[in-house]
């Protein structure tokens, strides 16, 4: 992709060819083609240099947050071998919020008028759901619930509909359906392996209902304040409505090296920096890209539990996966289509578009 030179570069450009140094027009039209070319390879290799750092940057932008994302399963399984659920929500909150406190954009301020959303949000978008994840991991492998995770953009779109009071378009209708039929097939094999199991399948759906609900809410917040101080002070909320219950499994826990590493990795890096980075994404991407890095947690999820875990995940579980990605892909494409007219009207998107959904 090419890209304009910067106000500095056509300065430092106009400079050289200014100078007293510089050669006049007449004495440019002697100089021999080799020394013209070998004085544009020169000058255009930096830009060229850029380019290719800015691509490879972008690229991190965008797979770091599905795979840190996408590895959060395997660490929660990890770390419910040394404590209770109720504990590892508490402890990746705790150390989430720490981590994002590093951060001074994380700690500017917000209005006051929008603390009570963003104590629904600590409810709906990290108390609740964090809390079923582990309590699900006990019934499910790790693999099925980060490959159930992949329909969470279909219930975000559900949700917003629910909320508009209108019908979704074709092509996005046309996605949650695809989406929805491969998020049965992921749960048929693991239901059928009883009623236990199909406790962690209903905990799954009913987390990525309240991401849903979340996610909604969070759009107008997040345009308002900035993503990390919303994010940061749903934290600190979360942290408080988690506490009861988590600190008493925190004292019970039988602590183990590989646990550990597992609970800190989870909260630092999936409740923590994959937010600082899906920000930084929005920011220099747009928010509808940035949020393309969520596609990438079901494979990882189940790459990981099944190398690492030994998790046995029946075919059809793998074919429903890829089916349900499929869909939320087939969804994204209808919304940025819709969205096309207003983009063009408006300012570019910035870091104050709303984020992917943390796990």
């Amino acid at each position: 992709m090419y890209r304009a030179p910067t106000v500095e570069s056509e300065n430092e450009l106009t400079f050289l060819s200014m100078s007293p140094a510089a050669k006049t027009t007449e004495e440019e039209d002697n100089v021999s083609l080799p020394s013209r070319e070998h004085h544009a390879i020169t000058r255009e290799h930096p830009l060229g240099a850029r380019e290719h750092h800015s691509a490879a940057s972008d690229w991190l932008l965008l797979v770091v947050p599905g795979l840190i994302w996408g590895a959060s399963f395997l660490f929660i399984a990890e770390g419910l071998r040394s404590i209770g659920p109720n504990g590892v929500t508490f402890v990746r909150i705790l150390i989430g919020f720490v981590t994002l406190s590093l951060f001074p954009a994380a700690r500017t301020s917000v209005a006051r008028s929008d603390w009570l959303r963003i104590a629904a949000l600590a409810v709906l978008w990290m108390a609740f759901p964090l809390s079923m994840f582990p309590f699900a991991e006990q019934r499910v492998s790790s693999a099925v619930t980060g490959m159930l995770n992949g329909a969470n953009p279909l219930f975000t779109a559900i949700v917003a509909s629910v909320i508009a009071r209108r019908a979704p378009g074709p092509r996005i209708l046309a996605g949650i359906a695809v989406g929805m039929a491969g998020t049965m097939l992921i749960a048929l094999p693991t239901i059928g392996e009883g009623h236990n199991s199909t406790a962690g399948v209903l905990m799954i759906l009913a987390a990525l209902v309240s991401y849903g609900l979340a996610l909604n809410l969070a759009k107008s917040l997040q345009q308002r304040n900035g993503a990390l101080p919303v994010i940061w002070r749903v934290q600190m909320i979360a942290l408080a409505l988690t506490a009861p219950l988590g600190l008493p499994d925190v004292l019970a826990a039988h602590w183990k090296a590989g646990p550990i590493a597992s609970l800190v990795a989870l909260g630092a890096l999936g409740t923590g920096v994959a937010f600082v980075v899906m920000s930084m994404a929005a920011g220099k991407l747009g928010a509808t890209r940035a949020s393309g890095t969520t596609f990438l947690i079901p494979a990882v999820a189940l790459v990981l539990g099944v190398i690492v875990r030994g998790e046995k995940v029946a075919l059809l579980s793998v074919l429903g996966s890829a089916v349900c990605v499929s869909g939320a892909w087939i969804m994204r494409q209808g919304q940025s289509a819709r969205d096309l007219p207003a983009r063009v009207e408006t300012q570019p998107e910035r870091s104050r578009q709303p984020l992917a959904e943390g796990h």
